[in-house]
C-alpha cells in the first residue's frame, strides 16, 4: 500500500502551494512506502494566519467543555485504529511493533488526561484590600508551533499538541520529513472531528528547514514546543528571542544508570539493555552510560555484553525482532563512525557493535556496542550518540558515583539500582536530572511531568505543569468598595 500526506491548512487538506512533493522511506529496506507534500514559506504564513484567526474567535480559546469534548472524541477515533497506526508507524519509522503498539496506546491515554485538565484552570482571586480585587486568570498563550522530531513521532506529537490545546492555544504543526506520513494519519482523525474549528490545528510537513524557521520568527506564532538536539534548540532560542515567544525545548540527554553493590546485576543487566536499545538507541532518555560499583563491575561487565549481544536485530515487523533500523542508511553511516572512534578512544571495547549486511544491508541496522572509559571528560561519554553505544564506568563510593554522573552537559534522565531504599532517594536527590528513576528505566507517564536540568532543556512535558509554558497570567483588578453600613 502507497501512502500519501498532504497538509492541513484552515480545516482544509489541500497540495503543498507549489505542488512539490517527497517520498517516506522504509528504514529497514528503503523503500517507498508513499509520498508527503512539501510546504513552502507561503503556506505556512497561510497556516499560521488560519491559527490566529481562530484564536481571536472566543469559540475554541474560551470554551473548555468543547475542548475536552474534541480530545475525546479524537482518542476514540485513535483507540479504533490504533493496530493500523502502530504499523504505518514501524514502517515508517522502523521500531518493533510492539514499541510502536505501546507509543500509540501511550499517545491515547495522553490525549484523555489533558482532555479532562482542560476544564481545570483555575485562578484565583484575593482582597487585597477592603473592598479591592486582584483576580488571575489564565489564559492561552495563543499560537503554537509544535516541530516534532521523528523517533517517537506519536507520542512526541500528542505530548504537546494537547496540552497546547487543553489550555486553548491553537496550532500549526511541522513534523520531522521522515515521520510526514504517520503524523498526518495521527492528525487526520482530529481533523475529522465534528466541533473542531478550522484553523485550530494545522499541519505543514517540509523537506528542509523554511517552514520551521518561520515558525520561530514569526510575530503571529507565541509559543514554540520543540523536541530535539541541543544545537537545534540553541539556533531556536536565538531566533525566537527578537519576538520573546514562550520555548517549550526538550533537547537530549546522556542518562547514566548508577548501579550498587547490592543490585542483582544479572537480573538487571537485560533491563539496562532493553533501555539502551529502545528505539535503537534513538531515545533522549535511552540509558547511555552504566555506572558500576567496583565490587560490582566485572559481572556486570559480563552480563550487560552478554544481554546487549543477545539483542535481536531486524526489520520492527518481523517476528521475535527485539530492535530494529535507525531512521535511515545515512544516519546510521554517521553514527556507526561515531561509534567507531569511540570504540578507537575507549579504555577497552567489551562488545564491538557494526553496520549490519546481508539480508540487512538496504537498510539503517546497527548492532550495539559496549565500551568501558574511566574519563567522564571523554566526548564520546559526554556528548549524545542518537544510536545503540554503552559506555561502562567504575564507581568506588555514593560520592563518586554522583559526581560522574553530574559530570555532564545534559540533565534528563537518570537511574539508581539498589535494594537499599534510603540510599537510593539520598541519591536520587543528589543527581542534577529532570527524571530519576529508582530500580527502573524510561516509565514515563502522562501524568508525570518530565524535562531536563541544565542544556537538556526549558519547561515541562506531561503532567499538569506543561500547560504553563501554553498559558499566560492576567491580573484584573478592580476596587468594588464596601458597604456604607459595614464601615467601622
Amino acid at each position: 500500500m502507497n501512502l500519501s500526506a498532504e497538509l492541513l491548512i484552515n480545516g482544509r487538506w489541500t497540495a503543498a502551494s507549489q505542488g512539490a512533493s517527497a517520498p517516506s522511506l522504509d528504514p529497514a529496506d528503503g523503500r517507498d512506502i508513499g509520498r508527503f507534500s512539501a510546504a513552502t514559506r507561503a503556506d505556512a504564513e497561510a497556516a499560521i494566519a488560519a491559527a490566529r484567526a481562530a484564536f481571536e474567535k472566543p469559540s475554541w480559546a474560551q470554551s473548555p467543555r468543547l475542548r475536552q469534548n474534541v480530545m475525546n472524541e479524537w482518542a476514540d477515533r485513535l483507540t479504533r485504529k490504533a493496530e493500523e497506526l502502530a504499523q504505518l508507524l514501524t514502517r515508517e519509522n522502523g521500531k518493533v511493533v510492539a514499541q510502536s503498539r505501546g507509543e500509540v496506546m501511550g499517545a491515547i491515554s495522553e490525549i484523555r488526561y489533558y482532555a479532562g485538565l482542560s476544564r481545570h484552570l483555575p485562578g484565583h482571586v484575593l482582597e487585597v484590600e477592603p473592598g479591592v480585587f486582584s483576580t488571575m486568570l489564565k489564559e492561552p498563550a495563543g499560537v503554537a508551533g509544535i516541530i516534532v522530531p521523528w523517533n517517537a513521532p506519536v507520542i512526541l506529537l500528542i505530548r504537546s499538541i494537547t496540552p497546547a490545546l487543553a489550555a486553548g492555544c491553537t496550532c500549526v504543526v511541522k513534523p520531522a520529513p521522515q515521520a510526514a506520513l504517520i503524523t498526518a494519519a495521527v492528525i487526520r482523525e482530529l481533523s475529522e472531528v465534528a466541533g473542531l474549528p478550522p484553523g485550530v490545528v494545522n499541519l505543514l510537513s517540509e523537506t528542509g528547514h523554511e517552514v520551521a524557521q518561520w515558525l520561530t520568527t514569526s510575530p503571529e506564532v507565541d509559543v514554540i514546543s520543540f523536541t530535539g538536539s541541543n544545537l537545534t534548540g540553541q539556533r531556536i532560542m536565538a531566533a525566537a528571542a527578537p519576538t520573546m515567544k514562550k520555548l517549550s525545548l526538550e533537547l537530549g540527554g546522556k542518562s547514566c544508570c548508577l548501579v550498587f553493590e547490592d543490585a542483582d546485576v544479572e537480573r538487571i543487566a537485560p533491563q539496562l539493555a532493553t533501555a539502551a536499545t529502545v528505539i535503537s538507541g534513538q531515545q533522549c532518555t535511552a540509558a547511555r552510560r552504566v555506572l558500576v560499583h567496583a565490587s560490582r563491575y566485572e559481572a556486570m561487565k559480563q552480563a550487560l555484553a552478554a544481554a546487549l549481544a543477545s539483542i535481536q536485530v531486524g526489520p520492527g515487523s518481523a517476528p521475535g525482532s527485539q530492535m530494529g533500523p535507525l531512521i535511515d542508511p545515512g544516519t546510521a553511516e554517521r553514527v556507526q563512525r561515531r561509534i567507531e572512534q569511540a570504540m578507537d578512544d575507549a579504555d577497552e571495547v567489551i562488545l564491538r557493535g557494526q553496520r549490519l549486511g546481508g539480508p540487512l544491508l538496504q537498510g539503517g541496522f546497527v548492532s550495539p556496542t559496549l565500551v568501558a572509559h574511566r574519563d567522564t571528560s571523554a566526548s564520546f561519554v559526554q556528548d549524545e550518540v542518537f544510536g545503540p553505544l554503552v559506555v561502562l564506568e567504575k564507581f568506588e563510593t555514593e560520592p563518586e558515583a554522583v559526581a560522574r554522573a553530574n559530570h555532564s552537559d545534559f540533565g534528563l534522565s537518570a537511574s539508581v539500582w539498589t535494594e537499599q531504599g534510603a540510599r537510593a532517594w539520598r541519591i536520587a536527590r543528589a543527581l542534577r536530572n529532570g527524571t530519576v528513576w529508582i530500580n527502573d528505566h524510561n516509565k514515563l507517564f502522562a501524568e508525570a511531568e518530565t524535562g531536563g536540568y541544565r542544556r537538556s532543556g526549558l519547561g515541562r512535558l506531561h503532567g499538569a505543569d506543561a500547560l504553563i509554558d501554553f498559558t499566560e497570567i492576567k491580573h484584573i483588578y478592580q476596587s468594588v468598595g464596601v458597604l456604607e453600613s459595614l464601615k467601622g
